[in-house]
């Protein structure tokens, strides 16, 4: 795949796309934001393809937000349609079947953050800036921030982060619960990638599952997530995959799944 903004490889069952606009911390302007939202949907309908890793490229910014010279430039039509165009590549990062995970290396401001808050894991390094400052702009989160943030860490903390608008460090960010680990700047990509091939090496329709169950499951009753988590365990009971692991467990050996 050839992108304009982005840098996208293979290996494996592994994808990894970058955000390459290190001139402009990687910010997101209508450009990107399309090739973003190409690429995850070649990426997902890869069979090959069983985790995405999302970065920003340099070593000072994952994405430091979106791109303010563009929207200085919008009337409220075009914002309004720049909004909603982000919020769509947010949702269908959140909806894909295959899992991502987001190394934040830098800054993730803004709508940066609201494209790791997408994401389904997220790895910081330590060095990390994580922060919704559109409140200093006169502005507000505009693709999912307010939404995606307060169901994470909680309406209080969403909101001292949003009405602030100062931005927290990563070991923060890991006691608010919006990063999964923190590492060293220096050990974050060997991180990323353990976790990377550990999703890779797992049975995909049990991850797909997985996240079907959480994502859908936390937006209604429960007893919806729970009719969904049994129908997707029944799912999971009829592949090759689960006679595998459960083989496996007894044999005292390590599976291979097949995706089967």
């Amino acid at each position: 795949m050839s992108f304009d903004t982005l840098s996208v490889a293979a290996a494996g069952p592994i994808a990894r796309v970058a955000v390459d606009r290190p001139e402009r911390l990687n910010a997101l302007n209508r450009a990107t934001l399309a090739e973003l939202d190409t690429a995850f949907a070649r990426l997902d309908a890869d069979p090959a393809v069983r985790v995405i890793v999302l970065r920003g490229a340099g070593d000072k910014a994952f994405v430091a937000g979106a791109d303010i010279t563009e929207i200085r430039e919008q009337s409220p039509v075009e914002a309004r349609a720049f909004s909603r165009q982000g919020q769509t590549l947010m949702s269908r990062i959140h909806d894909l079947e295959t899992p991502v995970i987001a190394a934040i290396n830098g800054y993730a401001l803004g709508g940066g953050l609201e494209l790791a808050l997408a994401c389904h894991l997220r790895i910081a390094a330590d060095s990390a800036k994580l922060g919704l400052p559109e409140i200093k702009l006169g502005l507000m989160p505009g693709f999912g921030g307010s939404q995606r943030l307060a169901r994470l860490v909680g309406p209080a903390r969403a909101l001292e982060m949003m009405l602030g608008g100062d931005p927290i460090s990563a070991s923060t960010a890991l006691e608010y619960g919006i990063v999964n680990h923190v590492v060293s700047s220096e050990q974050l990509e060997g991180a990323v990638t353990e976790r990377a091939e550990a999703l890779a090496a797992a049975a995909p329709e049990a991850v797909r599952g997985i996240l079907q169950a959480v994502r859908q499951g936390l937006d209604g009753p429960l007893e919806a997530g729970l009719a969904l988590e049994t129908a997707r365990f029944a799912v999971c009971c009829a592949t090759e995959d689960m006679k595998e692991g459960t083989g496996a467990f007894l044999e005292k050996r390590r599976p291979t799944f097949s995706g089967r």
